[in-house]
């Protein structure tokens, strides 16, 4: 006969077993969705000559274009469903989080809780929807007024092509917006990331082989190609050393009274990192300057003399690009991690709990100093992101090489990988430790 304790343990092992096939549902779930995803970027817009718009594409290629089309995962190079990505949610994001800052309803509606948020996530989904349908607009009319060497890209124009392309895209931005949610909620790591990640990914087999074809044609030597790849495993290693560093403020607690027991004091600490915005900042920046030139390209004006002078200064490697890229890098890093990090509410929770910073006063004093070591990590993390972002432009510029390789691009790679590793390894840790809690439980018994 089988003992109760053993039963209990048995019960106990297939627990911790159901949760690691939760965490394999999960991956599975993310894996499911984002092939979904991929899918989507070949399912044509309707009322699309292919070989046309390729033809165009090709005439029209590179700066702006390719780095959109780095960001859809190849979709807007093959006029797809997903042309504008997740692109419009993001600039809904930006904006609704500057309105949040500048607005004292939506900052009351922050402070409600899980409520208020949920009211600012459907403010954001509605933004979403009118950016997309502006831009799906604008595109569809610059299609119109798109011609190849053998005629125009859209087979029937008219305000029928119009509406029927409006409601294709935006039907797919929701679309990626309601699947990246569901991969935050029902996944691992955060779904908008993952999603730009998917599509970063998928065109570097296709970036590597451009890379060592333009070496074999002879626009750069074998020793400057193998300069290049050290190069990018040195950006990688650097990007990965900089993510997880950190800056640790000890926080005391004092002995307390908990019923009949005196507990001892302890000493515990918050882990500042160095680059708490993480790929937010680069994202943000490009989204920003992605959006005027798309419409001005799409729009039929790029014929205009200030269309072209201004696509010629923000094109990739042009002064103006880079300080305008890094100035947009450095606000955004300063502005996401204060909406991240609250030093007053952080320092109003430690004072309610009991903890304190050593040599510092509890509540407006602990928020100043919090506020300093942040402003003085976020300085270097800022800057770090500048350089990670603008070091390999001169790649770009020099050598036409991919975007696939530039520095957003495998910053957004690298820090999405880590992020995602970091949170698979949280959900084993959790299910290891409920399954040895409930170990130790039996035994006690």
């Amino acid at each position: 006969m089988v003992s109760a304790a053993e039963q209990l343990a048995r019960s106990a092992s297939w627990s911790t077993f159901s949760k690691a096939t939760e965490l394999k549902q999960r991956l599975l779930f993310v894996l499911g969705a984002l092939l979904v995803y991929r899918l989507g970027t070949y399912i044509p817009v309707p009322g699309i000559d292919p070989y046309i718009w390729n033809e165009i594409y090709t005439q029209k290629g590179g700066g702006i274009l390719d780095m959109f089309n780095m960001f859809s995962g190849g979709a807007l190079q093959r006029m797809t469903i997903f042309a504008l990505n997740i692109m419009p949610y993001i600039s809904a994001s930006i904006i609704m989080q500057l309105a949040a800052a500048l607005s004292p309803q939506l900052e009351a509606l922050k402070k409600e809780g899980e409520s208020g948020r949920q009211k600012i996530n459907q403010y954001t989904r509605y933004l979403t929807v009118l950016l997309a349908s502006i831009q799906a607009y604008g595109l569809a009319v610059g299609l119109e007024n798109m011609h190849g060497t053998t005629g125009s890209a859209v087979i029937d124009p008219g305000i029928f092509f119009r509406i029927s392309t409006v409601i294709t895209i935006v039907g797919g931005t929701v679309f990626l917006m309601w699947l990246g949610e569901q991969i935050t909620s029902r996944g691992i790591g955060n779904g908008t990331s993952l999603i730009i990640f998917a599509g970063i990914v998928a065109g570097l087999p296709h970036a590597l082989f451009s890379t060592l074809e333009l070496s074999r044609q002879g626009q750069f030597s074998f020793l400057a190609l193998l300069s290049i790849f050290a190069l990018i495993a040195a950006v990688i290693f650097f990007i990965v050393f900089i993510e997880r560093a950190q800056r640790r403020v000890v926080v005391q607690y004092p002995k307390r009274q908990m019923g009949n027991r005196l507990m001892e004091g302890q000493t515990n600490h918050i882990p500042l990192k160095l680059n708490t915005a993480g790929v937010i900042p680069p994202i943000f920046a490009s989204s920003l300057l992605l959006l005027p030139l798309t419409i001005v390209g799409f729009s039929g004006l790029e014929g205009g003399d200030w269309t072209a002078t201004l696509a010629r200064y923000l094109h990739h490697g042009q002064p103006i690009y880079m300080l305008l890229y890094g100035a947009l890098i450095v606000f955004f890093a300063f502005f996401y991690t204060a909406v991240v990090f609250n030093t007053d509410e952080n320092a109003e929770m430690l004072r309610k709990y009991g903890g304190f910073i050593p040599g510092i006063r509890p509540g407006k004093q602990t928020a100043e100093y919090l506020d300093g070591i942040l402003t003085r990590i976020t300085l270097l993390g800022a800057a770090y992101l500048v350089i990670i972002c603008l070091l390999p432009e001169f790649l770009i510029a020099e050598y036409n090489m991919p975007f696939y390789f530039g520095g957003t691009s495998l910053l957004i790679v690298v820090s999405v990988t880590l992020d995602t590793v970091g949170q698979i390894h949280s959900h084993l840790i959790a299910h290891q430790y409920e399954g040895l809690m409930k170990k130790a439980r039996l035994r006690g018994r």
